[in-house]
């Protein structure tokens, strides 16, 4: 497998009065380049410890992460920036929207911090959002958006620096059931057009989306298949 994420033996410890709680206790995963992978597993089994830490949010207590071939394990704050900055798009349930911006300008701040020149940044923002279906929107406000729309502009900003994986920590957790399958249609849509997608899901529907489920439990991985009945 041509693997983008490469983690072994992860672990991740954190002090809690005199006590220490292990939240991953020695993860062993490969993903491959253009994989879909729906992580799952009930609370408390390190699924958002594992995502912060494929995210370079965290550090791992031991264990080695390679991502698109450079070890970020060991590596410091200002280096996990530039990393989450050009390598990693985030999507989260809650939008982490501006309000008073736009949504050309929502999508445009990760090019901001990169340094993109104003017009290349709007024409790669209008861009991403054209590829989540919301080039008539691009100068609403996020309160002018319905909740699947807010949750396209996120989507956009993630892909907007062409990122080598794109992490969705439960994306559709605030939408309801309809707009939950829009959402889940542009992240097929994604992947079929070369997107590695990350899902940290709690529900089942949700999770048969991708090609593979990952499991998780008491820090672990419990199960690892491929989805066969993954929905086109």
């Amino acid at each position: 497998m041509n693997a983008i994420i490469r983690i072994r033996d992860l672990a991740r410890e954190y002090p809690m009065g005199s006590e220490r709680i292990f939240a991953l206790r020695g993860v062993t995963l490969d993903i491959g380049r253009n994989e879909y992978v729906a992580i799952m597993g009930p609370s408390g089994s390190g699924k958002s410890t594992l995502m912060n830490l494929l995210g370079c949010l965290d550090t791992p207590t031991a264990g080695d992460y390679w991502l698109n071939g450079k070890e970020v394990s060991r590596l410091g704050d200002d280096a996990l920036a530039r990393v989450r900055n050009r390598e990693i798009g985030f999507v989260f349930q809650t939008f982490n929207l501006l309000p008073r911006a736009t949504a050309l300008h929502n999508v445009e701040l990760p090019l901001v911090y990169a340094g993109a020149r104003g017009r290349e940044r709007r024409d790669r923002a209008a861009a991403a959002l054209e590829r989540v279906g919301l080039g008539h929107r691009m100068e609403h406000r996020p309160s002018e958006l319905s909740g699947g729309q807010r949750q396209r502009v996120a989507i956009a900003r993630a892909l907007v620096n062409q990122p080598s994986i794109l992490l969705a920590d439960e994306p559709t957790g605030n939408l309801d059931s309809v707009t939950s399958e829009e959402i889940m249609e542009v992240f097929a849509d994604l992947h079929a057009g070369g997107q590695t997608v990350i899902m940290v899901t709690h529900e089942p529907g949700i999770a048969d989306r991708a090609e593979r489920v990952v499991v998780l439990r008491d820090g672990l991985v419990e199960l690892d298949r491929v989805n066969q009945g993954a929905a086109a």
